[in-house]
């Protein structure tokens, strides 16, 4: 009985995720739906602590489980339009203006993103609510291109739904285990960094080169191009004033 006690002492939620939990029981689902909110605006707070959390606060009768999952859907779209609107003030132009400063990114980069973007955008939306690190992010470029709010707001909802059913229903049947969820969703948000970091170096080194490609080949050309002295210039006598 008493190490039964402990291990429920141990898996007790403290510090943040004490905090987080206070804060679904006073509030129930419509403080749920908040934090997730403020986790998809400021993206360092991981939705894969938070649901799970949400799921075991529904274990303890704080919510009911249908209202966890709707309200945390909710504040996913809430902070999803934040983004989107954040990107939408931006706009095309600013995001090409600021490209143009960047070292190693070109205007050219942001238009083959956009292309890329009008043609795939939609699922884009969708499946990268389901992706870590890229939940937030999405909703920048859908702003910036101005997709329209009706079909964001749609494809949001949805990856959410899936999203947040899957890590709210985990929590939820764990009860006081819920932050076993935590530790492997924790894994797989570090395989997406370590993916993201990879192709940071790619681009940085695959560019670098190119760059310097095309410097040598500009100097081949200069080298090429036939030296003309100054005294070989020739001169014309200016006709004179009468």
């Amino acid at each position: 009985m008493h190490s039964t006690a402990l291990a429920a002492a141990a898996a007790e939620p403290t510090g943040f995720t004490g905090w987080v939990v206070s804060v679904m029981e006073t509030l129930g689902g419509p403080g749920a739906g908040l934090i997730i909110a403020l986790e998809n605006v400021f993206p360092p707070i991981p939705s894969e602590l938070i649901l799970p959390l949400a799921g075991f606060a529904a274990s303890r009768g704080d919510m009911n489980i249908v209202s966890a999952v709707l309200w945390t859907t909710i504040g996913s779209i809430a902070g999803a339009l934040v983004l989107y609107w954040l990107g939408a003030s931006l706009g095309r132009d600013r995001m090409r203006r600021i490209a143009a400063r960047l070292p190693l990114v070109k205007v050219a980069d942001v238009d083959r993103t956009e292309a890329w973007f009008a043609k795939h955008g939609v699922k884009a939306v969708f499946l990268g609510r389901m992706i870590p690190l890229f939940r937030s992010f999405i909703s920048l470029p859908a702003g910036v291109e101005k997709m329209a709010l009706p079909t964001f707001v749609l494809f949001t909802a949805l990856g959410s739904l899936i999203w947040n059913t899957l890590f709210v229903v985990a929590g939820y049947l764990l009860g006081e285990n819920w932050y076993l969820v935590e530790e492997y969703a924790g894994i797989a948000s570090k395989i997406v960094v370590g993916a993201v970091v990879v192709a940071l170096i790619y681009f940085v080194v695959a560019r670098l080169r190119r760059d310097r490609r095309e410097q040598d080949a500009a100097d081949d050309i200069t080298d090429e191009l036939p030296r003309i002295s100054p005294d070989e210039i020739p001169t014309q006598q200016l006709p004179r004033i009468r």
